[in-house]
């Protein structure tokens, strides 16, 4: 039986706990989105298939700690007359930035790799695997990006084409759960979303540059990177959208329209606290029971 003393201890303990950790070992929701859709620029994305080579295009996102991702949204075009019913396939890659995962030094095949995303992928999830599932929703069914980017993706020093003019399609929100969520550690990724049609090509859209809200604004000291694309013959290499392959005096950046949801995991030094917490309490009751034996001894 406790004794009046000892549930002071006890409840003082908890409460210390309490304070430091509201929520032991509980999650906190993350968020982030790149905001409005703009007209400024549809890139290709998809998986190859055929004579369709794979085209990749990539925007980017800051963790400032582990974070377990379980949803993603992306907007696209899709073309006229096209169902929604005729996507064959729906991926998302995650990349880390150069020189990460990366043969070092480059080849030379393009302008720049500074703050591109690295050779290969971190981690994907796809429809063909059976980790991803996904959802559209027409958001408008004539809209027109003034520029877009889908064969004019060429080595250095070809790679500057201005871009191939206007792409009017169907407006699609594409809604994604990954059904296996994918676990980030703290840092600087690329976000790349492929679309597969019967017939036809994805185009990625542009997002505000610099963010706007209701979307995210990166941490403080954390740059907001432009978009990149690349094609199976440019791998694995890439170029910047607005940079190298618009061009321009100033050359114009990019962001793509997406958003990210999932949970922060808490961090190692706030989980050593609630387990430093349980065990003084545990000690606490230990030292409790010996006074009582030494009480029933006497």
């Amino acid at each position: 039986m406790k004794t009046p003393r000892s549930w002071l201890s006890a409840v003082g303990i908890l409460a210390l706990v309490g304070v430091a950790f509201p929520r032991p070992a509980a999650a906190t929701p993350f968020h982030f989105s790149t905001g409005p859709v703009t007209d400024q620029m549809a890139s290709a994305s998809r998986q190859g298939s055929g004579p369709a080579i794979e085209i990749e295009s990539a925007d980017d996102f800051v963790l400032g700690q582990e974070t377990v991702l379980t949803h993603a949204t992306f907007t696209g075009l899709i073309p006229l007359g096209v169902s929604p019913s005729s996507i064959t396939e729906v991926g998302v890659e995650f990349y880390r930035v150069f020189p990460n995962d990366s043969t070092v030094p480059p080849d030379g095949r393009v302008f720049t790799r500074v703050n591109s995303p690295s050779d290969i992928e971190l981690v994907g999830r796809d429809t063909a695997d059976l980790n991803l599932s996904f959802s559209t929703t027409v958001l408008n069914p004539n809209f027109t990006a003034l520029n877009s980017v889908l064969n004019g993706i060429n080595p250095f020093p070809n790679q500057l084409t201005g871009g191939e003019g206007p792409r009017t399609g169907q407006e699609v929100l594409f809604d994604v759960t990954f059904l296996t969520p994918v676990d980030l550690l703290p840092d600087h990724y690329f976000f790349v979303p492929q679309v597969r049609l019967a017939s036809g090509n994805f185009f990625w859209l542009s997002a505000s540059r610099p963010i706007v809200a209701p979307g995210t604004p990166f941490p403080p000291g954390a740059p907001d990177l432009q978009s990149w694309i690349r094609n199976a013959d440019l791998d694995p290499d890439w170029s910047r959208i607005g940079g190298d392959i618009v061009g321009g005096a100033p050359a114009p950046a990019f962001n793509s329209a997406f958003s990210l949801d999932g949970d922060v995991i808490p961090e190692p030094a706030t989980l050593l606290l609630v387990g430093s917490g349980i065990a003084l309490l545990g000690r606490s009751r230990r030292r409790r029971r010996e006074n009582v034996a030494v009480s029933v001894r006497r």
